[in-house]
């Protein structure tokens, strides 16, 4: 007897307990808006009487759909569920991931958590939580993918933690100066205020998780440091967690530099995005290339984010895709140019050949 398709459409019968109607409301939305949109992103079928619900359409859908509901629901438990955490779950179920979150329940149900002073963090599906579950495991760890994964908020947050928790004396958070796009000379200001814009994503993280006045007197104090890479040259940095983002703008050279400062009781987190590489043309990153040169490097863990876990507006992730899709399509069509060309030379060669053997 063959296997029903994962295609086929059926109809199945969710129940969501306890039966709280408070609950229930803040799940479905105003009018249920909430179910709507889980209706069209997943091209399902909801109906509701109660906390009894009926979900028609194909049976990954299904699947998927009543994952984030059931995940929804037990966040009804703590807060009120609105429009953008929809988005995030939604975000969260996709289909080529299901059997892995099912798989992962304990992940899911929101055992990692990050505390920091101001705030309780807790990443958004398997990458993120895999991502701060080899940060906590690892001495070295690089988190590559698209923006909008968390990469770094979640660094962020994993440092503040380890601070509060005295697990280390001190926070560095550097990146490499480069323009992308623009000159650093036409900004005003010494080089310190040139490349402060650079690190401002880094800011905004502290303040969120620690408050500005907090921020501002650890950093007085040295506790934090945000700083460019390239004043790393010659420090060795014990007792630290050292943070080096947008590291797809390093050359091999000045990786290799930065992960030769990483001293005892010291954790690092390299993050980056190698398909936004700003380096002058014909230079290579150190990030493409030192991922190649650590893959069986024992004790490095590596997280890789895809376009399925930006945590922004849905339409990121479509632009990414997209801009995916254009690059893989001109890498065929530039490959294809390059097949023709050299079957052409090939062609050019075999044709000298055989004149040189009629002249004979």
């Amino acid at each position: 007897m063959s296997q029903p398709s994962p295609q086929a459409n059926r109809i199945t019968t969710l129940s969501l307990e306890p039966n709280d109607p408070q609950r229930l409301a803040s799940l479905c939305g105003q009018q249920d808006e909430h179910l709507k949109l889980i209706e069209s992103r997943l091209d399902v079928t909801l109906r509701n009487r109660g906390n009894v619900f009926q979900l028609a359409g194909p049976a990954n859908r299904i699947k998927a759909a009543a994952n984030v509901l059931e995940h929804l629901y037990r966040e009804t438990a703590a807060e009120e569920v609105s429009a953008d955490t929809v988005h995030l779950f939604l975000q969260e179920s996709g289909l080529e991931a299901l059997e892995e979150e099912e798989d992962d329940t304990e992940g899911d149900s929101g055992e990692v958590i990050m505390r920091t002073p101001r705030t309780m963090i807790k990443p958004r599906g398997l990458n993120q939580q895999r991502y701060v579950t080899s940060i906590r495991e690892h001495d070295i760890n690089f988190g590559i993918g698209p923006a909008g994964t968390g990469k770094t908020y979640l660094a962020v947050a994993a440092a503040v933690e380890a601070l509060n928790q005295q697990a280390v004396r001190r926070i560095l958070l550097v990146r490499p100066a480069v323009e992308a796009g623009e000159k650093l000379g036409f900004l005003p200001g010494d080089l310190a205020q040139k490349i402060d814009p650079y690190l401002r994503p880094l800011y905004d993280a502290l303040y969120e998780m620690i408050g500005f006045e907090q921020v501002a007197k650890l950093i007085e104090r040295q506790v934090i440091e945000i700083a460019p890479l390239a004043y790393m040259r010659g420090r060795t940095l014990n007792n630290a967690y050292i943070i080096l983002d947008e590291s797809q703008n390093t050359t091999p050279e000045q990786m290799k530099m930065f992960l030769t400062r990483i001293g005892f009781g010291s954790t690092a987190v390299i993050t980056g995005d190698v398909t936004q590489v700003d380096l002058p043309k014909g230079q290579r990153s150190g990030l493409i290339q030192v991922l190649d040169v650590l893959k069986d490097t024992p004790g490095i863990g590596v997280t890789h984010f895809a376009a399925k876990d930006v945590v922004r507006h849905p339409l990121v992730q479509r632009i990414i895709e997209a801009y995916d899709a254009f690059e893989s399509q001109q890498e065929a069509e530039e490959r294809a140019r390059w097949e023709a060309r050299q079957q052409e030379r090939e062609a050019r060669l075999q044709g000298r050949e055989g004149q040189g053997d009629t002249s004979r």
